[in-house]
């Protein structure tokens, strides 16, 4: 970006006009290039889908009259499929093209990719061979230019008219062999030398706050984005970085069994890296990070890597020179001692060079605060307060972790003239934690509280209460925003005033906040928070669903706890918990049941019982009283894996004691479920019963057919034959036999009430029972070779399941006894009436 003009220093200078159009210039810039890359792959996508559309027509329809197809067998050979961790699909698979569709070899291997995108990352030779109806191949031959590509192919054609005359070959086609195997030439990217026995670091009881700055030129910033985001990948990471030409600005959560790891893998990415990073001296308990909460966030929830005119947001017309004078950088050893024995007579001018609301919680003893409101009136501030100084008067600087004094000492040393100016190398957290690993004896000349920028706020380094009260007049070390979403003000407050006014500024935010939790007023609403935002911080949301997911209420830490277990302990079936979306519904659909009774079939590891059992527990009704088989509200959940279904009761069990909150998340998080496999007892038992708040009764069943289990209730015999009938029933279970559920169900009001909810899970299928209706595939071929869960889909049994969904769709919408709707969440969700 180009600057012109002058620093913001001089009063005729226009701050706020070139910081808003480099600001604008360079996301009008990441927006075009954005839309183009979109636009690249869109293209790309509908292309691809269009020829398989083709391919299939013809295929299925057996018209090959006008368009003559070669059918490619693809084999690739067991060093290359391991390297690359191929699926089913791409280890051997069937590929077709059109006869006059390929003339080169790069067309070839275009169409190869969209069938087998794995190839893409990797260097393979590739070679052909004709099949043989008894020996299965005959001698190949390499496939590496566009003469040979045309001669396979008239080799095909030929060899397959010649056996159709002379053998009883069962081919349709003109076929050949492609033999793909690893090129031995090829060498793979050498792995890191610090990930070499590195340490999992999902396994790490804590997290590790750090920050670090750099001043260095980049020429690209999105190619720097992506590279840090693949070095940091391996380390599961949390916080927030901004990238910008000038440099790189991060706070960030560090699983602190691999904090060296990562110390390290800063070396391959920023120009004297050593000793940059500033690591607060206390790691914080994982599960901070875990439990959400509107009252005590976390730190951080995701990595959030942006890039930004400059890391810094300074307000000057012209950039400073960072490469030369930026002032001496003091030792936090070196800078005690200074303030320690300054004297009358050596007494430097200290500045705290950070914003009124952090000076006011805490600073160094004897520092002038700057009191501005933001960084980019610092210049004006500083110009004025020393303009009477002599050019040779020590001037000492601080902030928070340093960066803002780099800029600060070019300002002074190269704009105002200033020769013996310092600063504090590392900010108030590398002192802070320079004093606590040498000596904790020793007194920190920092007072109060050093403020932070993430949901923390702050950290107390001393008891000293600086801050004054915005209410009381009290002194306190506590900062924070207003409750009232609608004003969010920045406030130091102390906690008795907090908690008389809901965390508010005033009696009319107090009373703001009162209504909307009453209902008396909609807010406008903005995402609560007890934590010091920036405005501009707001979280871009990429999709609907992550849209619905931030504006929508908060679901109980529970959740959290569960998904985290599911990971752990089903890493292959994490994908099938409910979710926030699904299981909110699934909790409103359940307090509003008329008498609250509901049967699950397919409990998994707990997530959707738990959303039926505070859906239940919501509702208005007679407390004193726990339902049973018989009457009242239960929940009767049926699971045929045992892993899963020692998961859910253990998570079940926390719930009927501890509730949903964060209690009951810590004490989840706890659960071992190898401890529990392995007690020995758990294959005997079938069935674990529950009280959830004395009110609401709960039975997990273990089965090994849950379809049998379910006609014999029907019948009204068998071990559950004094079951009242239900209000709900969730079928999340076996997929080929749906139909035969849905008929159990409305064939017996034993099960399922009349009026009573049948809802199915996974009914859309990820979108596949399109191609079942002959409807375009919502993912390209080529699109899905390359991703997990598109892998699953394409592979033949995803295939056949899906027409088993599509057959249901048709059977139930056709069936008079019910109504039925279909809801696009997540993987399909369908809301079947009982008439």
């Amino acid at each position: 970006l180009s600057h012109s003009g002058k620093r913001s220093g001089d009063p005729n200078s226009n701050v706020d006009t070139s910081e808003t159009t480099g600001r604008t210039n360079i996301v009008d810039y990441l927006q075009q290039v954005a839309n183009e890359k979109k636009m690249s792959r869109s293209q790309y996508l509908e292309l691809n889908q269009q020829r398989n559309l083709e391919l299939k027509r013809l295929i299925y329809n057996n018209d090959e009259s006008s368009t003559p197809l070669i059918a490619v067998k693809v084999s690739v050979d067991q060093s290359l499929r391991k390297s690359l961790a191929m699926n089913g699909r791409e280890k051997r698979g069937r590929m077709f093209l059109k006869e006059q569709e390929v003339t080169s070899i790069a067309e070839f291997k275009h169409v190869l990719h969209s069938f087998f995108r794995t190839l893409l990352r990797k260097s393979y030779i590739l070679r052909a061979s004709l099949p043989d109806a008894e020996n299965d191949t005959t001698e190949s031959w390499p496939l590496e230019t566009d003469q040979q590509i045309v001669q396979t192919i008239n080799r095909a054609k030929e060899y397959f008219e010649e056996q159709q005359i002379t053998t009883n070959a069962s081919w349709t086609r003109p076929t050949f062999l492609l033999h793909i195997s690893q090129d031995p030439n090829y060498l793979p990217p050498s792995k890191p030398t610090y990930l070499d026995n590195m340490p999992n670091p999902l396994e790490s009881p804590t997290m590790t706050m750090i920050s670090f700055y750099s001043f260095f030129s980049i020429s690209q910033p999105e190619d720097f984005v992506s590279s840090l985001k693949k070095i940091w990948r391996p380390f599961h990471v949390l916080g927030r970085v901004y990238v910008a030409e000038e440099g790189i600005n991060a706070q960030m959560a560090v699983p602190t069994n691999v904090l060296k790891q990562f110390e390290l893998s800063l070396l391959d990415i920023l120009p004297n890296a050593k000793d940059i990073v500033n690591i607060d001296p206390i790691p914080l308990d994982k599960n901070e990070f875990i439990i959400r909460n509107k009252d005590n966030p976390p730190p951080f929830t995701n990595l959030h890597i942006r890039i930004r005119p400059q890391v810094v947001a300074d307000g000057l017309d012209e950039s400073l020179d960072l490469n030369m004078d930026t002032g001496y950088e003091m030792s936090p050893v070196e800078w005690h001692e200074t303030l320690l024995h300054q004297n009358s007579t050596t007494k430097p001018i200290l500045l705290d060079c950070r914003n009124h609301y952090e000076t006011d919680v805490g600073r160094f003893v004897g520092a002038e605060p700057l009191n501005t409101e933001s960084f980019r009136e610092s210049w004006g501030v500083l110009k004025e307060r020393l303009k009477d100084v002599n050019k040779d008067a020590p001037i000492l600087t601080y902030c928070t972790g340093g960066i803002r004094c780099v800029k600060v000492g070019a300002y002074l040393s190269q704009e105002l003239g200033f020769t013996n100016v310092s600063r504090l190398a590392g900010g108030i957290i590398a002192y802070d934690r320079t004093l606590m690993q040498q000596d904790k004896q020793i007194e920190s000349l920092f007072k109060g509280t050093n403020y932070v920028f993430d949901n923390r706020v702050g950290r107390q380094i001393t008891t000293d209460a600086l801050g004054t009260c915005i209410t009381c007049g009290g002194k306190t070390h506590l900062l924070n925003n207003c409750k009232n979403s609608n004003c969010h003000k920045r406030m130091v407050q102390c906690i008795d005033c907090s908690s008389s006014y809901l965390g508010t500024c005033s009696d009319a935010c107090k009373q703001r906040v009162l209504n909307s939790s009453n209902g008396k007023m909609i807010p406008l609403r903005r995402l609560e928070s007890n934590s010091v935002t920036d405005e501009s911080e707001e979280i871009p949301c990429k999709t609907l669903d992550e849209y619905s997911d931030v504006h929508s209420s908060n679901i109980p830490p529970i959740y959290a706890a569960i998904e985290h277990n599911t990971k752990k302990y089903l890493p292959t079936g994490s994908h099938m918990v409910s979710g926030a979306m699904q299981g909110r519904l699934l909790y409103n659909l359940a307090s509003m049941a008329a008498g609250r009774r509901i049967l699950e079939i397919g409990t998994f590891t707990g997530y959707a019982t738990s959303a039926f059992l505070e859906g239940c527990l919501a509702s208005t009704g007679n407390n004193d009283v726990l339902g049973t088989r018989a009457v009242g509200p239960f929940v009767l959940s049926l699971e045929r894996d045992q892993r899963a279904y020692e998961l859910a009761c253990a998570h079940i069990n926390i719930i009927s004691s501890l509730g949903v909150g964060a209690e009951a998340a810590s004490e989840a998080l706890n659960v071992n479920l190898e401890k529990l496999i392995a007690n020995g007892e758990s294959d005997h038992i079938k069935k674990r019963c529950f009280a959830c708040s004395s009110f609401v009764g709960c039975e997990i069943q273990k089965t090994s057919d849950a379809l049998a289990t379910i006609e014999q209730m029907a019948l009204g015999v068998g071990e559950n034959s004094d079951f009242a009938p239900f209000d709900i029933v969730f079928i999340d279970a076996d997929k080929t036999r749906l139909l035969e559920y849905a008929d159990a169900c409305l064939t017996s009001d034993r099960i399922l009430r009349k009026g009573g909810l049948m809802i199915v899970d996974n009914t859309l299928y990820k979108g596949v029972v399109l191609e079942h209706t002959g409807g375009i595939s919502p993912v390209s071929f080529a699109e899905e070779a390359n991703m997990d869960q598109s892998q699953l889909k394409r592979s033949r049994r995803a295939y056949k399941l899906a027409g088993k969904m599509h057959a249901f769709n048709k059977g139930i919408a056709n069936d008079n006894r019910c109504e039925v709707l279909i809801l696009p969440i997540r993987d399909g969700l369908s809301m079947i009436r009982k008439k």
